[in-house]
């Protein structure tokens, strides 16, 4: 029995070889760290927390995929790639220079799709209808960073959008049949154990086909640890043990066609500011999919439609 609906074996589907993604920083910035909408960015965040040594700004889209060809390659002979604009915001900028970066990656031999993360507010439809077009002629997935669900919380970290633009861009963008991923983080400040669980029910009324989990993790130099360490009285930083049962009890609560990329995020042990668990993702995975057993636990088991 598949307890939950696994990305691998989703993607694997898709495709029927190995893929591997390459994370790539094109250079954009976010809306709210410019003055568009905010200074500062999201208060938790520093995407060096993500970005691969090869990922400079310096580099072309093509010397990134290069390189990261070249890391997976040596293990992986045979394996195929998509391109992952990751760092920051890649819908946010000149709509030509946008789809010349997206064309430039497609170009890279071995390279058969693209995944583009981005935030809600953040998708002009002029790119939508690239985009749409895009999307019938290779592989591609529009990630959206959602965080929260409740408006109290995004203003808190300083996202510049509220939950209506949220659900806004993830209709408008599955309408146009591209697929849609999301990316939530757990444990915010603030918000309780329910609101957790209650977030399962709103994302699964969105058109998601793909969603990460991620644990909220303190990184030193953002504003979210210097918080922290002021008054930790609206924190509650999970240890590995809980935040299973947490993944479990909300993947309970998922739609269970909801396609499950990761459960937790690894930073650099040097970049955090309060200790993590010292878990490797796969081994974080397999401690869920063994507790998922123990307990009879599945996706979508108590999911209401």
């Amino acid at each position: 029995m598949n307890h939950y609906n696994e990305y691998g074996q989703w993607l694997k589907s898709q495709f029927g070889y190995k893929l591997q993604k390459i994370s790539i920083n094109a250079g954009f910035t976010c809306p709210n760290r410019d003055g568009k909408v905010g200074v500062g960015g999201c208060t938790y965040c520093n995407n060096q927390t993500f970005n691969p040594a090869y990922c400079k700004t310096e580099k072309t889209v093509t010397q990134q995929l290069e390189e990261g060809k070249l890391f997976f390659s040596k293990k992986y002979p045979e394996m195929k790639y998509l391109a992952y604009f990751q760092a920051y915001t890649n819908t946010y900028g000149d709509v030509q220079e946008i789809k010349s970066k997206y064309e430039e990656a497609l170009r890279v031999p071995d390279v058969v799709g693209i995944v583009v993360g981005t935030r809600p507010d953040c998708m002009p439809d002029e790119l939508l209808d690239y985009l749409e077009e895009l999307s019938r002629r290779t592989f591609l997935v529009v990630e959206y960073g959602i965080e929260s669900v409740y408006d109290k919380t995004l203003l808190r970290i300083n996202r510049g959008h509220d939950m209506k633009s949220t659900i806004s861009a993830i209709q408008k963008t599955g309408e146009r049949g591209i697929i849609v991923g999301g990316h939530i983080i757990l444990g915010l400040p603030g918000e309780s154990f329910d609101d957790m669980l209650r977030e399962a029910k709103i994302l699964s009324d969105l058109p998601l086909t793909t969603l990460k989990i991620h644990q909220l993790q303190l990184i030193k130099g953002t504003k979210m640890a210097e918080e922290y360490f002021n008054d930790s009285s609206d924190f509650h930083l999970f240890s590995a043990d809980e935040f299973i049962d947490l993944v479990i009890d909300f993947i309970e609560r998922l739609r269970p066609s909801i396609v499950l990329e990761r459960f937790v995020s690894q930073s650099p042990s040097s970049l955090l500011a309060v200790e993590g668990w010292g878990l490797k993702n796969y081994e974080f995975v397999d401690k869920v999919k063994k507790r998922l057993q123990e307990r009879g636990a599945y996706q979508g088991r108590l999911f209401v439609g």
